[in-house]
Formats: C-alpha cells, structure tokens, sequence
C-alpha cells in the first residue's frame, strides 16, 4: 500500500466522518483543504436518477455562474463574413471555416467551446467524431449554435457552463476556484443546481437528484445535503 503524503493524509483527515453538509459547510471544508500549489478548482457532481441511453432522459444545458468559474475559457467559432467579424470583436479567440475545419482534422483543438452560426452546420458536421466525444460539438439547445455569435462568445467567456449527463447519470462541472470567496462559491453552487433541477426531463422517474458532492481537484469530496443545495 502507497504511503500517503502529510497534504493527503491532513485532508482526508479533515473529511473524516463528514457528510451531507450544506452548501456552506461543504464549501467551507473543500476551500479550507485545498492547499494545493496552484488555484485548484471547486468541482461539482451530482448523481442523477436518469438513464441518458433514453432520449427522454437526457439532461442537458447551460447556466451562466454569476461570479464566472475563475478559467481562461478559449473560443473557437465557425462563421464566414460579418458573423466572422463580429466574433473576432467580441473576443472569440479562433475563427474560421473550412480553414478550421481542416485544423481540427488534423488533431489541433486548441479551444475549450466550440460555437458556430447555422449555415457552417454541414462543416462541422463532419467533425462530429472528433468534437462529440470531448463534449465540444455545437448544439442549438445550449446556445453553440446560433447568429447572434457576439453574444454567445460573450456567454462563453464570462462563466457559463454547459453541462450533460453522462452513461451513469452523472453531471459533473467546474463551479469557480479555490480562491473565490466562500459566498461567491455557494452562489455559483446553487446557481448550477439549479439550472440541472429545471433541466428535469420528462421520463425521469423516482428520486432525480440522489447525491450531490463537491471537491476541490487535488482532495477529497464531501457529500452535500440535496434537499439543501436545491434550496435558494
């Protein structure tokens, strides 16, 4: 068995024992243990009663945390002309078309959202092999695809997240830093529950939200009181 550091050992000494806290609580602890040598980031994940293999049990969406999730988000948008134009001036960090497409055929994906207008559809459908299984593809229900492409590198780049159920109805997500105030935390936390509450699918039966935890990237996780952290 691996001996386990003096950080290790202390943090999971300080989770001992420690369960369904509330938000604050829970944020508290996570905060206070996070000691490692860069800003770590407060994740989220949150088991769902859902069978994502069932169309009408996907959970899927987006939410913008109010106090943003502390990460340099890099933005690529497939857009020809004024559209192109208006990405590159709202901020978008890659603009192209065919040209970004060829990019991406080739391995580079040196962005973290992937939005496009429309009419680039059949481009980008050609990389759904390679953008479907990092979660990157553009979808007109959370917003990636879209005209008002200004707007939604704007969204993309001031904290909105984008969140999916994945095989075992788990949701999981980044909700800030480790060097956020506890109060701007909880905000976001409950910000995020909220918007997986509402994004209730119609076939889910029984209990939706069986367990919500949070961690910081390098600790331990501590389990979260539900019926609390959907409580605004």
């Amino acid at each position: 068995m691996a001996k386990l550091g003096k950080r290790t050992k202390a943090a999971r000494e300080a989770f001992a024992g420690k369960e369904n806290l509330t938000v604050e609580e829970a944020v508290a602890l996570v905060k206070g243990n996070a000691s490692a040598k860069f800003d770590e980031t407060v994740e989220i994940s949150m088991n769902l009663g859902v069978d994502p293999r069932h169309a009408d049990q996907m959970v899927r969406g987006v939410v913008g945390l109010p106090n943003g999730t502390g990460k340099d988000v890099r933005v690529a948008v497939f857009a020809r002309g004024p559209k192109a134009e208006e990405a590159q001036a709202a901020g978008a960090d890659i603009v192209g078309a065919e040209d970004l497409m060829e990019t991406v055929q080739g391995g580079t994906i040196d962005f973290d959202r992937c939005i496009a207008t429309p009419d680039m559809m059949p481009i980008v459908g050609r990389l759904g092999k390679v953008l479907g299984p990092r979660n990157l593809m553009p979808n007109p229900k959370v917003g990636t695809v879209t005209m008002d492409v200004a707007d939604a590198v704007k969204a993309a780049k001031g904290g909105e997240v984008q969140f999916k159920a994945e095989k075992a109805g788990v949701v999981h997500a980044g909700v800030g830093k480790a060097s956020f105030d506890e109060a701007k935390l909880v905000e976001n936390i409950r910000a995020f529950v909220g918007a997986v509450a509402k994004a209730k699918p119609a076939g889910a039966k029984g209990t939706y939200m069986k367990k919500v935890s949070l961690s910081s990237t390098m600790g331990p996780g501590v389990s979260v009181d539900v019926d609390n952290a959907v409580t605004e």
